[in-house]
């Protein structure tokens, strides 16, 4: 008699076990890091400047961009950028220049070079690009597409920034790099030539002046504290990082 019951309750412990098995999902999904990074751009046939610096380019909704900083120290008709070291010299500019963060020749490989606004501005640099044949530098319009095509100002950063925080300063806030634009804070250049916020702010200009504010022009940016994409606009005496849109 009690094996018999042992035996109905061994049957009734297993037919338990075994509904719940059954009802309990084996696929359940699970959020990881690598989920978010599932790339919502492809790469392009990359571009190379007039110094032969090669760059990878990205396409992102009808846009392709150059997935690099600029770094060329000449126009694309050969012409040379000067490389302004002398801060008093920096200040007094009204054409373009370039100089790098802390003149420190080092950042160049990763961030590339930080140029004022002049150097963008064909109107004031003798009607020249700055950047490779077919390419152009983004007015503003054009930056205001790329950010609505990720999903606009709050969220389009996340998608833009360089997954690390060796690079970035922590916590890198919601950075997917999911657009592959693989964005890096290379600082900028003040208007009195100190170099400050790298590691924490990327800057990109536009070829958009500020029209009611004489001497400023429009930038998009990066920070590492959040996942916005923004504008501001800033004095063309700066220098920010390029980075160049095809035509």
């Amino acid at each position: 008699m009690l094996k018999k019951i042992l035996l109905v309750f061994s049957a009734s412990v297993c037919l338990v076990a075994c509904k719940k098995a059954e009802t309990t999902p084996s696929n359940t999904t699970t959020t990881s890091k690598d989920t978010t990074q599932t790339s919502i751009a492809k790469y392009g046939a990359g571009v190379t400047d007039i110094d032969g610096n090669k760059y990878k380019t990205v396409i992102i909704g009808t846009q392709e961009w150059m997935g690099e900083n600029l770094n060329v120290s000449k126009y694309n008709d050969g012409s040379a950028i000067p490389n302004v070291k002398d801060d008093q010299e920096w200040w007094n500019l009204t054409s373009g220049a370039w100089r790098y963060y802390n003149d420190n020749s080092s950042n160049n490989v990763k961030y590339g070079k930080l140029y004022n606004w002049y150097t963008v501005d064909q109107s004031t640099n003798g009607n020249k690009n700055v950047c490779p044949t077919g390419f152009h530098v983004p007015t503003q319009i054009e930056w205001n597409k790329l950010k609505e095509n990720l999903g606009g100002v709050f969220i389009a950063g996340g998608k833009m920034k360089e997954v690390d925080t060796l690079n970035w300063k922590s916590p890198n806030k919601d950075a997917t790099n999911s657009a592959l634009f693989s964005g890096l804070p290379g600082g900028q250049i003040s208007a009195s030539g100190t170099s400050g916020y790298f590691g924490e702010v990327g800057n990109w200009w536009s070829s958009s002046p500020d029209e009611g504010y004489l001497g400023y022009a429009w930038y998009f940016y990066l920070e590492y504290k959040n996942s916005k994409f923004d504008r501001s606009n800033f004095d063309k005496k700066f220098g920010f990082s390029v980075r160049c849109l095809k035509d």
